[in-house]
């Protein structure tokens, strides 16, 4: 038993073969083909496909207008990229606390973060759980700030009705090898506005936008650049890999939820396990099934002595030099940090080896 589980549907392999064969791997036909079926198949709003998640936030920030004297607020409880991203665009990270009981940013935390400085705020969607949106926009809009949503765990969440992707300025994916949907690598910004998207089109590859600039007679693009671009598109070959996997990726989502309800139902009781919070009005995406435990260290040797695998995933990033070595408090992430462990929850595993990780907790640690 794996604690993630990477998956290339055969679909994937044959359109990879065909773009191989094609002759045309850099971006082209692919990309686009696979940018529309994200927003036909999962609701996401003008999805621009890139190389990377990190890649996708740095574009996020840079065609929100994000730079230096800025300041975006996030958690701590998040993958490095998060932060360094930030950095990368020459901004101050600001991390608030997070909720205990779901590992989300708490909008009274951020609240009591905001300045004149504060330019965007940048909720991590911890594990594929929705934060509260609504709640979140609302500071954001008070204080003229943009949300951008840190979506690496989330694609096929949704939010009070509407997909994840769909509801924010700006919505950051990724399509790294152990995501529920992978292109090997890669990731995706989707845009609520057009000039977002136009903007977002065209800085992904260096401040040319294809579709407008054509080649030519002596064979380069005709292009005027008024704003710095960068290399970040994704190429044919790793969206054919994605749009492969697009085939069946609500089976392997819903294999996902069965996995996490068999979990919630059969440690609903069990004595020093706390389940998150799942509230009615999202659904949940099943990165990661985070509980939160009594003796993680005797939790995690217990698991292991039968094959049972298990992870923290991230640690806590602001206890990092480059942002500024914090190592105690907030009282959220405190509590959170210190009990949180993720059991494995993707679509590879067997109903045995669902069995195998319930009966392992509960016998005991």
């Amino acid at each position: 038993m794996n604690f993630f589980h990477t998956h290339v549907a055969r679909e994937a392999v044959s359109l990879a073969a065909e773009t191989l064969e094609s002759g045309w791997l850099s971006e082209g036909a692919r990309v686009r083909e696979f940018e529309a079926a994200l927003s036909a198949n999962l609701g996401l709003v003008n999805p621009v496909a890139v190389n990377s998640g990190t890649a996708a936030l740095h574009l996020a920030l840079a065609v929100a207008g994000i730079g230096p004297g800025d300041e975006v607020i996030l958690p701590a409880q998040t993958f490095i990229a998060s932060g360094t991203s930030i950095l990368m665009a020459g901004a101050t990270p600001v991390f608030a606390d997070i909720e205990p009981t779901t590992g989300n940013l708490s909008p009274g935390s951020v609240r009591e973060r905001i300045t004149e400085r504060t330019k965007a705020i940048m909720p991590v969607h911890w594990g594929g759980y929705p934060c509260d949106m609504d709640a979140l926009a609302d500071i954001a809009a008070a204080a003229g700030a943009t949300v951008i949503e840190d979506a690496a765990h989330a694609l096929g969440a949704v939010y009070r009705g509407r997909p994840v992707g769909s509801i924010s300025p700006l919505t950051v994916f990724s399509f790294q090898a152990i995501k529920h949907l992978t292109t090997g690598d890669g990731g995706a910004l989707c845009c609520g506005a057009d000039e977002l998207h136009r903007a977002a089109r065209a800085r992904r590859w260096f401040g040319i936008d294809r579709a407008t600039s054509e080649p030519s007679i002596l064979g380069e693009r005709i292009y005027d650049i008024d704003a710095l671009g960068f290399k970040y598109h994704m190429n044919d070959l790793a969206a054919a890999v994605g749009l492969g996997n697009l085939s069946d990726f609500p089976e392997r989502l819903a294999a996902r939820r069965r996995t996490a309800s068999l979990y919630r139902a059969q440690l609903a009781d069990m004595p020093g396990v706390t389940l998150l919070d799942l509230a009615p009005d999202r659904r949940h995406a099943y990165w990661l099934f985070t509980i939160l435990v009594e003796r993680r260290e005797e939790f995690v040797r217990k698991l292991a002595s039968v094959d049972v695998p298990s992870s923290i995933v991230h640690r806590r990033i602001d206890g990092n030099s480059i942002f500024g070595g914090v190592t105690a408090g907030p009282a959220g992430q405190e509590r959170f940090g210190a009990s949180q462990i993720s059991l494995p929850v993707h679509e590879g595993l067997t109903d045995d080896d669902i069995s195998r990780v319930i009966d392992a907790i509960r016998s005991g640690w």
